[in-house]
């Protein structure tokens, strides 16, 4: 097999270089009309014959032999023999993950809180779990049970009731690996259907699967434009673009390192996006010889190449406080800095999903095992999003009640406001509760 790279060299002092930036930064979704319309018809079936079309479209899509829906359906004891089936090593890093995971989302949690003004009003905010959490994983070969801990694990600490989980098992094929994270995760129920119609399934329930209050989880463009389809039924966690990584390096990281972290994110598909920004010239040049030197032993050399010669570039700038500001213009999904003191850049970062600090830090431990969700906004999308944590499977109530007192002081205000918008029942509303001696006021 013959491997080569072409990435895109961009200069930072170049007249051009912000439209050249846009141009590489650019994503479209695939989801044409034609895919549209597909998901469109399944929604409909499923909302319609319910089991009887997750059967179907079972047996049509992922070549599963499938009676009934009881053939779809693995109980909780099926997962713990998955522990069973996979390797001690395998066990013990799984366990691991899962404890580091937990303990990081532990923080997060959210408390109910309350106070009370000098006239008996009390306020507050009141937070609650989501009664029922849906999470999609991809199924076959191409499976994630680390995907599994980072959607689940903070579900269940939020104290969600229910995590029901759909994995397609694609011509029968069941990864142990992901049914083993989902007993370690906590999943409650699993089903083993994927696709738009898991997802419609999620979404409205049939007469067997539930339905939920959010889905959450990463599937190709027909699980993308199946959530877009039914958000505002139910919560979805994000619209997910192609993974990305940037990398922000002062020149003084071993360049096969650097090299091996932009291959990190391009081994996922064709569409990932790896960049790397540096003032230095010469070590950019090293990178790329790093680059070309390495890719002919990677295992997915043939989508690396494509993502790098496609969507990948090596971006020289004028120091490292320009560095800083192409970052924040890019906002990507993964930010390393690779750099010697991390910690006093860190202040300047204004738009990243996640940010790996220092030579010593790479992405995929971010991936795997270090803590923090490795859900992350992508596309640009770190501008105003956030990882998927605790707080997404929590929501939250105002609290309100007001004294006696206190009622016929707001009632004031309210009234003055609300005939201002010609509400008049809204200010009289208010008004019946002014103290008499308060109405002259």
């Amino acid at each position: 097999m013959t491997v080569s790279t072409a990435i895109a060299r961009l200069n930072a002092a170049d007249p051009d270089f912000a439209r050249h930036l846009d141009h590489l930064l650019s994503w479209e979704s695939v989801s044409d009309d034609a895919v549209n319309q597909r998901v469109l018809d399944i929604i409909k079936a499923v909302r319609e014959r319910g089991d009887a079309a997750l059967v179907e479209f079972t047996q049509r899509f992922d070549g599963v032999d499938a009676k009934s829906i009881d053939d779809l359906i693995l109980g909780r004891e099926r997962l713990e023999l998955a522990l069973t089936r996979i390797t001690d090593t395998q066990r013990e890093a799984l366990e691991k993950a899962a404890n580091r995971v937990r303990m990081y989302h532990e923080r997060q949690k959210q408390d109910s809180w309350q106070y009370t003004e000098a006239d008996g009003t009390v306020l507050g905010q009141k937070v609650t779990p989501l009664d029922r959490a849906g999470l999609y994983v991809p199924g076959g070969k191409a499976s994630y049970p680390s995907s599994v801990l980072m959607n689940a694990i903070p579900a269940k600490v939020a104290g969600v009731t229910e995590v029901v989980m759909v994995v397609p098992t694609p011509r029968g094929e069941v990864n142990e690996l992901v049914l083993a994270a989902a007993c370690i995760a906590g999943v409650d129920r699993v089903f083993t259907v994927g696709g738009a119609q898991a997802v419609a399934a999620l979404a409205y329930g049939t007469e067997s699967v539930p339905q939920v209050d959010k889905i959450v989880g990463p599937g190709n463009i027909y699980v993308a434009t199946a959530k877009r389809h039914v958000f505002g039924q139910v919560g979805i966690d994000m619209i997910a673009g192609p993974s990305e990584i940037l990398v922000v390096c002062d020149g003084q990281t071993d360049p096969d390192w650097i090299a091996m972290d932009l291959f990190s994110q391009a081994e996922h598909d064709e569409d990932a996006q790896a960049i790397l920004v540096s003032p230095d010239a010469a070590f950019l040049d090293r990178v790329a010889a790093s680059i070309d030197k390495l890719l002919p032993t990677m295992e997915r050399a043939e989508i690396i190449e494509k993502s790098i010669n496609g969507r990948g570039a090596l971006i020289q700038v004028r120091d490292m406080q320009q560095a800083i500001e192409v970052a924040n213009r890019i906002a990507p999904e993964h930010l390393e800095l690779s750099v010697a003191e991390p910690q006093a850049w860190l202040p300047q970062i204004r738009h990243a999903g996640a940010i790996f600090m220092g030579r010593h830090t790479s992405e995929a431990l971010g991936d795997y095992c270090a803590g923090p969700n490795h859900v992350l906004p992508t596309s640009g999308t770190a501008r105003f999003s956030s990882p998927l944590g605790v707080y997404d499977f929590q929501k939250r109530s105002s609290i309100i009640f007001c004294s006696e007192q206190g009622a016929s002081e707001l009632g004031h205000t309210a009234s003055v406001l609300a005939r201002g918008e010609s509400l008049t029942a809204h200010a009289r509303s208010a008004e019946y509760r002014i103290l008499t001696q308060d109405k002259g006021n």
